[in-house]
């Protein structure tokens, strides 16, 4: 039995150096830049013994040392250009040491970040030097129920490529490493979602404040949700595609085709994701967006209850005889939904903000069609052909964007749906891509 154990974990690790250098091959192939994201299990998380909650990793120091020792070893193995980490244990001095020192021994330069109220764990964010010129680094506090934090790292490319060498391309891109809270319980999807709106807003008006025009956005992280989930749908709705999906011609509806997360339930899960936005990229005005996403969980709500779209009508004027909705029945129908009226809730702003979307006409109420409007919506209109014929015109700038080369999560069982028992590195999978710079115009400018 211990001859087999270890025989499957030298496969296992054979399999994985054979996806590391396909990584490696790709990257040498023609000019790419590589990009890694990887939830490392902070030892103060990772129970030893499940029928013990009190066993952590992180009283045993050989144990979590050994541990993430492997892991930088196959993180400066890959060399990705851009490695995204979270649950790295700033707590712990010396274990924060030995990643900067070895990934600065390594050609990088890293940036970590802790989770708000000494939660004792956070985020690390490396780059290459032979790739990268860090232009600024921000960091976002959500300073929400969570104490999520966020990495916004905006860099120039060293060395410029040659196909896409311009005075007038500008190569530049803007990173963000976050991770998202998990959703214990239903109420909590709101702030998943709140802190995704955040992070928008905030890269939004880094690029205003700073007068810059679009440039590639590459979103990296746990996300702690799926590919059926709101938080997904919401950054689809502002044109970010999944970059693995990409890779593997997976659709939105491809919800099971790989895992990439074995939670703390014993579940798994996709929800580890790098994201990307093109410069020429349509995005929604992102408050409309937002607005959209809130009524897609206001619908799930409703559609969880059995209700059709006219029960719903019926169920939110119910405090009047007209055929239509009143302004305090939408705030009733919100706070028996659960979307209001405690600390997670809506605030008083944003329900307005939602009722000024779905009050198309602004008479003050909704009426049966402006409520179909809001039930029918996918959030994912696209631009009229007239628009995009204009802009097309008008719009001649040329800047760099990426093509999604290739994309592998590791261990390889997880790409098939599956979790490999034998797997000790974490408990999530190890995503890397491979990006190609492209010569491409701005379809929008940020004013």
């Amino acid at each position: 039995m211990r001859r087999d154990k270890k025989m499957k974990g030298r496969i296992s690790m054979i399999g994985s150096y054979a996806i590391a250098s396909s990584i490696k091959d790709h990257h040498h192939q023609r000019p790419s830049i590589t990009c890694t994201t990887f939830n490392i299990l902070a030892p103060i998380y990772n129970r030893l013994n499940q029928q013990d909650p009190s066993c952590r990793e992180s009283d045993y120091r050989t144990y979590w040392l050994a541990r993430n020792q492997r892991i930088l070893d196959w993180l400066l193995y890959e060399k990705s250009s851009i490695i995204c980490l979270q649950e790295f244990w700033v707590g712990n001095q010396e274990l924060v040491n030995i990643y900067e020192n070895r990934l600065g021994n390594a050609g990088y330069i890293s940036f970590k970040l802790a989770r708000t109220n000494n939660r004792g764990d956070g985020l690390l964010t490396a780059v290459h030097k032979d790739y990268f010129r860090v232009v600024n680094y921000r960091e976002l506090l959500f300073n929400d129920c969570g104490d999520r934090v966020a990495q916004l790292l905006h860099v120039e490319l060293a060395v410029p490529f040659s196909h896409c060498r311009n005075n007038d391309i500008r190569q530049e891109i803007l990173i963000v490493n976050t991770h998202l809270l998990f959703p214990h319980d239903s109420s909590l999807c709101l702030v998943r979602l709140n802190q995704v709106y955040k992070i928008l807003q905030y890269v939004e008006s880094y690029q205003k404040e700073n007068k810059l025009n679009p440039m590639p956005i590459i979103l990296c992280g746990d996300w702690n949700g799926s590919k059926r989930g709101h938080v997904y749908k919401f950054l689809r709705s502002q044109g970010f595609v999944s970059s693995y999906d990409t890779a593997h011609q997976y659709t939105d509806a491809d919800s099971r085709k790989w895992v990439s997360h074995r939670n703390h339930r014993g579940n798994i899960c996709g929800v580890d994701f790098i994201w990307l936005l093109n410069p020429n990229g349509y995005r929604r005005l992102l408050k409309a967006s937002w607005s959209e996403a809130i009524f897609g969980m206001f619908k799930y709500l409703l559609r969880r209850a059995s209700l059709t779209a006219d029960d719903a009508f019926a169920f939110l004027k119910a405090d009047n005889d007209g055929d239509y909705i009143t302004y305090s029945g939408f705030c009733e129908g919100l706070r028996q939904l659960n979307l209001t009226g405690h600390l997670h809730g809506l605030s008083v702003e944003e329900i307005n903000d939602l009722w000024v979307q779905a009050d198309s006409d602004g008479n003050g109420i909704l009426d049966h069609n402006e409520f179909q409007r809001i039930w029918n919506s996918t959030g994912t209109e696209k631009r009229d052909e007239k628009s995009n014929e204009i802009e097309s015109k008008e719009n001649q700038e040329q800047t760099i964007g990426f093509s999604v080369e290739n994309a592998v999560l590791f261990p390889a069982e997880v790409e098939k749906g599956r979790w490999p028992e034998d797997y000790s590195l974490s408990d999530h999978a190890r995503l890397t891509v491979v990006f190609a710079p492209i010569r491409m115009p701005c379809s929008q400018l940020i004013s």
